[in-house]
């Protein structure tokens, strides 16, 4: 399953971002959510298989983390979308400013006009 359909499903986004604050075990994250422990556990095995997580085993545990590796895809495909929207949004700022001093400055000769009348 590809990176994106696993944080297709709201559950494996909630884990993802549980998992941002700190590293959790699989008892910990299913006591966050009122679904069964099994069906957690499903989630989480789809967002291994995604990269989007890595489990760790002490003992009788398995904790789980973000994977940076995975982690690093979605990242890379946010760089894409920065590259086509920051020069398009920079336009927009710059034209958004010009016409607001464009506005201040008719306001001000409006104003220096109604002064003259009186």
């Amino acid at each position: 399953m590809s990176v994106f359909a696993a944080l297709a499903d709201p559950t494996r986004r909630r884990i993802v971002e549980l998992l941002a604050k700190s590293e959790l075990s699989a008892g910990e994250i299913a006591g966050s959510f009122s679904i069964s422990a099994p069906a957690v556990s499903q989630h989480l095995k789809i967002l291994r298989e995604a990269r989007l997580v890595q489990a760790r085993v002490d003992a009788q545990k398995r904790f789980y983390a973000p994977d940076p590796e995975g982690l690093a895809e979605v990242e890379a495909w946010l760089q894409n979308l920065r590259g086509f929207w920051n020069p398009r949004l920079d336009r927009l700022e710059a034209s958004l400013r010009q016409a607001a001093t464009k506005k201040q400055r008719e306001s001000k000769g409006a104003h220096k006009s109604g002064r003259k009348r009186k």
